[in-house]
């Protein structure tokens, strides 16, 4: 029964002592001392509760548990080795592994930009990309699915969600626009009280975007109607170009579509919403984590 854990460094002392056949020379191999190898010989014996080598004369031999150690020495510290070399690589970043979870109008407009730079800053650096919407997202990093999540949440929503226990970088605010077909009445106007809206057919994007929505329309004192209710960007756009109804976006998602038969106009009172990348605390020292949230950082800037 082992006493204590087996140190590497022993093991390596251990390997050069039956390679070289005596202590003073396994000490020249490894460049330290002879009574610096017998003393870690000695500890390794007593970690391991028996003796390893059996001294007759001036000879040295191994006992059997010796040679079982030794044996199983050199696969151990093989793969010793190779662990530290690619913790090494992934610590300077040529090797390393990211798992981004993007909104879908994020995914098309800030995340191509980040991750072409990373790319050419670090070309081991790989990069998985799922798409999830908030809260969605933000669960997935709390329960270790990714390592960071691009994620937002509307100024002075109510029921805002809080992300105090993570790390936040925030990457720009966003503002809601309108979407109105070209042949409509309001579609050549500098701004627009969402309260002029309160007679249209509307057309919500994702769940969130909608709920939100409602509680903006509701404050302008109207409950919007909803006729077509889509997570798909284009498709919003789509349904306001054959006149079938009105819509707010945000800026960022217009910007990933060709809008055709539409115009865009400015919705009073202003609505934004704050986008962020998010990671947790631990994850925010991983040299690749660090260098994703900067380029996304960066690709917010541009």
């Amino acid at each position: 029964m082992l006493n204590n854990v087996i140190e590497a460094r022993h093991l390596r002392v251990l390997r050069a002592v039956a390679t070289t056949g005596s202590f003073s020379a396994a000490g020249r191999e490894l460049g330290c001392t002879q009574p610096a190898v017998s003393q870690q010989m000695k500890a390794l014996e007593a970690s391991v509760g028996t003796p390893l080598i059996v001294r007759s004369g001036r000879e040295m031999r191994l006992t059997q548990a010796g040679e079982s150690l030794v044996r199983h020495a050199a696969g151990i510290l093989a793969g010793l080795t190779a662990a530290e070399e690619e913790v090494a690589a992934i610590a300077g970043l040529r090797a390393g592994r990211v798992r981004l979870v993007s909104f879908p109008s994020g995914s098309s407009t800030l995340v191509p930009t980040a991750l072409a730079a990373l790319r050419a800053a670090h070309p081991g650096t790989r990069v998985f990309l799922e798409e999830a919407e908030p809260p969605a997202s933000v669960e997935l990093l709390r329960q270790g699915d990714c390592d960071v999540a691009l994620a937002f949440r509307y100024e002075g929503a109510a029921g805002a969600e809080e992300w105090g226990d993570l790390v936040v970088r925030p990457l720009l605010s966003d503002r809601l626009v309108g979407l109105v077909p070209e042949g409509h009445r309001l579609a050549r106007a500098g701004s627009v009280a969402i309260g002029a809206l309160a007679g249209e057919s509307w057309i919500a994007g994702c769940p969130r975007c909608r709920g939100h929505l409602v509680e903006v329309c509701e404050g302008a004192g109207f409950t919007p109607r909803i006729d077509f209710a889509t997570d798909d960007y284009p498709a919003v756009v789509g349904l306001v170009g054959a006149g079938l109804g009105v819509a707010v976006l945000p800026e960022l998602a217009i910007e990933s579509v060709r809008p055709k038969g539409v115009r865009t106009v400015a919705v009073e009172p202003a609505v934004r919403r704050e986008i962020v990348a998010l990671t947790l605390p631990d994850l925010a020292q991983v040299p690749a984590v660090a260098a994703t949230l900067e380029q996304l950082e960066k690709a917010a800037v541009r």
